[in-house]
Parts: structure tokens; sequence; C-alpha cells
């Protein structure tokens, strides 16, 4: 389990090398700032490329495009700080999807140099970096709503695990097991074309072991979850 989960400011952040291996390094925003890693947002909206501008001009309401804009701009800053680029200058491109071939797979690095995720709840978001195929995810507590709608799609097993606990207990193992399903299913790149209820990730105060892929849970603040899973 990674015991940092280092904190973007306004501030231009230190990233230091860019990590190698499954030695991943993790971040989170505060996605309500008026300014990320040093770049104020208002105005921000140029160092996106065209199509970051195109999903955020699709938003309709404004705090989500507030928020998809300081989301971005963090990822862009933070991988600019790891390859020694101006955040407008990475360029950024679609892996082709694992299920069907297509354009529309893990959003990468052009030119493979390093992998990273991103992932974001209300007004949090974390970023992932690492050397190799790399997966982050993080969920606020679920309502009792999404509870009952998610509670069948999963692996049978973590039906049973999440149905014995009381209601409270409930919502919070659901947002463990849906920030690891969610991790491991990015990192993979199939999203969720094929359903959750692969991998078995279990809802247990630790994680269930997933062959070929190192996931762990990530610290979190207080009404969130989030995990983090990397090919190992």
């Amino acid at each position: 389990m990674i015991d940092d989960v280092y904190q973007l400011d306004g501030d231009a952040p230190r990233t230091g090398p860019p990590p190698r291996g499954a030695q991943a390094v993790v971040w989170a925003l505060d996605v309500t700032r008026d300014a990320v890693g040093g770049h104020a947002l208002d105005g921000a909206l140029q160092m996106l490329d065209a199509a970051e501008r195109d999903r955020a001009g699709r938003l309709l309401r404004e705090a989500d495009r507030r928020r998809y804009l300081a989301s971005h701009v963090g990822l862009r800053v933070l991988l600019g700080g790891y390859l020694g680029l101006a955040p407008e200058k990475v360029g950024l491109v679609r892996e082709d999807c694992p299920c069907c071939g297509g354009p529309h797979g893990r959003p990468a690095v052009a030119g493979g140099a390093l992998h990273f995720s991103l992932s974001h709840s209300e007004d949090l978001a974390y970023f992932a970096f690492a050397g190799v195929p790399v997966g982050v995810d993080v969920e606020g507590l679920p309502g009792a709503a999404a509870v009952a709608d998610i509670l069948t799609t999963l692996h049978p097993a973590e039906t049973a695990e999440l149905t014995v606990l009381a209601e409270p207990d409930r919502r919070a193992a659901l947002a463990r097991v849906w920030s690891r399903k969610e991790a491991c299913l990015k990192a993979t790149g199939t999203g969720l074309a094929l359903g959750v209820a692969e991998p078995y990730v279990g809802s247990a105060a630790a994680p269930a072991r997933v062959p070929g892929w190192l996931l762990s849970d990530l610290p979190a603040p207080d009404g969130y979850a989030a995990a983090l899973a990397v090919r190992g």
C-alpha cells in the first residue's frame, strides 16, 4: 500500500524524476481551486488539446466544466514535470481498446514514455504515474439507490459479502469494492465494456489478490475510498 498521496495545490509541484517500473506515485487535488500547479484556471483552457476542450465544452454545468479543467490542468502540469515539458506540450493519445481494437482505450502519453491514470469524484481528483500500466480510482460513498443498482452486478462472492452487512457498513464496503474494480479496469483499458463482475477484488479491509496486478487501497479523506492497480 502507498503510504503517501502527494497533494497538488496552487503552487508548481516538485515532481522529481519519473517513476520507473511498478513504483507508482500518486497525487491528489482539490478541484475547486482557482489555481492548479502554478497556473490560474481563468484562461487555462488553452493549455488543453482539442479533444479535451471539446469534452469540457460538452459538459452542461459550469461546476463540472471547472472540475474537468482543474483535473486536466493538474494532469498536464504533473506529466510535464515528469517529462520535462511545458504542460501544453504534453501529447495525449488513446491506446487501442483491448476489447474491440477501436481508438478508445486507455489514455496515454504519445510515445509511451510514462503511464498515468486520472480519476475524480465530486471535488477530489487522484492522479497515478508509473513505468508500467497503472489505474487509479477515487469514489465517494454511494447512496442507497446506487448500492441497490450496483450490488447484483458485482462478482457473486462480493454481492454475498456486501449483502450481509448493515447499511452504513455496506456503503463504505461498496466504495472500497468499486474503487478497486475501477482501478483494475482502468489499468487494463477495458473499462466497463465487459461488466464489473471480474476481477474479484473483495470487500474486506484489504483487497483480494488479482493475478498479474498489484492492487492496493490508497489513503483517502473521510467519505471517500481510493485504490491503485499497477501491473506487476
